[in-house]
């Protein structure tokens, strides 16, 4: 009890005489995992409501698609190669395994037909597609340590992942609910779900583990991939035939008290550096000036108001000042003195025949070009080496 491949030129030759029916498989969406071959009666293009298989009948199979004739409930036969294949109870099965492992063909082996006699034959297809857009997002704050805020962090995360069906055969008895005629992947994806966040939570442990910023999380969904996948595909390959392809994350948010450990951590940041502070002080005491100009009371009141608090804060604030002013100038004295260590290149003279001193390659009287690789010594003498032939007076 198998599948034959029927040619593709005997789609329309003698053997079309013999079809009693073509199987199609029924609508097959982006987020569709499974689903029934319908029946195209023979001579009308129109899909018949049974769906048990006769012998004879031809099953079409299309790209990406994981074909199963089954038996009773049990599988008797697969191809993952498109192409056109007839019903022969006859024949020993074909396992066409396309573009499948081998591992397919062992499961196969583990959970076929036994070979009793043809009761009720069905045919089904998986899509081997990658299933795009999953939906996913996190119920409860993960917990993200950040080494360069030096805090524990909270942050929520939603987006969409992907999944790419490995072993269809395993996943037809692992994930499909029995006597199902069409399965879309949110019908059975509240457990993996689960898993799925699970496994999120120890990715994003792991990138924290790895030493990058939270901030960075959003933009690395291709690291995010590789973690979920080292996480989850050695379990969903050996218990489901599936695994992770990628992972999209959509918006990364962070809870109240995160959100304000970072703009704690970022103004310090900010106010570590001296110009910035001394920005902030004054700007602090223009907004004092425009306040009290702006006194219900009269500016006068507060004015002296403000002479009030000024005289209380103002040796604070000079102190603040001071020091500002103070670590400006040692960065300042920094750049210059970086700037005089750095090596310098004086262009080098040259004494041309005519006797004028010269810098660029031409002489500014003559006209002549600069000799390669000679100059002139004071005592007149014209050399080519480190030291003067004449006099021993080494080259300016």
């Amino acid at each position: 009890m198998g599948i034959i491949r029927a040619a593709g030129q005997a789609v329309s030759g003698s053997l079309a005489d013999q079809w009693l029916e073509v199987i199609e498989p029924d609508n097959m969406g982006n987020m569709t995992v499974f689903t029934s071959g319908v029946k195209i009666r023979k001579g009308q293009n129109v899909k018949g409501s049974g769906q048990t298989v006769s012998n004879g009948s031809v099953i079409h199979v299309y790209d990406n698609q994981f074909m199963m004739l089954t038996d009773g409930g049990k599988v008797i036969d697969y191809t993952a190669e498109p192409g056109y294949y007839k019903v022969d109870n006859s024949s020993m099965p074909s396992v066409f395994n396309g573009q499948l492992k081998e591992s397919v063909r062992e499961t196969f082996s583990r959970i076929k037909f036994g070979g009793e006699t043809p009761v009720q034959q069905k045919v089904f297809y998986i899509n081997l597609q990658e299933i795009k857009g999953i939906k996913f997002g996190t119920r409860n704050p993960v917990n993200y340590f950040d080494g360069f805020y030096n805090a524990e962090l909270f942050l929520r995360a939603h987006g969409t992942y992907s999944i790419k069906i490995t072993d269809p055969l395993l996943f037809y008895r692992e994930v499909i609910p029995r006597n199902a005629a069409q399965v879309e992947i949110t019908d059975v994806n509240e457990q993996y779900l689960s898993e799925f966040l699970e496994a999120l939570q120890s990715s994003i442990n792991q990138m924290s583990a790895d030493g990058i910023r939270i901030s960075y999380v959003s933009s690395k969904g291709r690291e995010l991939s590789r973690y979920m996948a080292d996480v989850l595909d050695d379990d969903w390959n050996r218990m489901r035939g599936m695994e992770i392809q990628s992972v999209g994350i959509a918006g990364i948010s962070y809870d109240e008290e995160s959100q304000k450990m970072i703009q704690m951590r970022n103004q310090g940041a900010m106010l570590s550096d001296p110009t910035v502070r001394e920005g902030y002080i004054q700007g602090a005491m223009a907004r004092g000036f425009e306040a009290a100009g702006s006194n219900a009371n009269g500016s006068m009141a507060g004015f002296m108001g403000m002479g009030v608090g000024m005289q209380a804060q103002g040796t604070v604030m000079g102190n603040a000042s001071s020091v500002n002013l103070a670590q400006m100038q040692m960065q300042q004295a920094a750049q210059k003195q970086n700037v005089q260590m750095q090596p310098q290149n004086p262009t080098e003279s040259w004494t041309c025949v005519c006797g004028t001193k010269n810098t660029g390659k031409f002489c500014s009287e003559c006209g002549k070009q600069k000799p390669a690789g000679e100059w002139v010594c004071r005592c007149g003498t014209k050399n080519t080496g480190k030291f003067c032939s004449e006099c021993g007076s080494p080259r300016p």
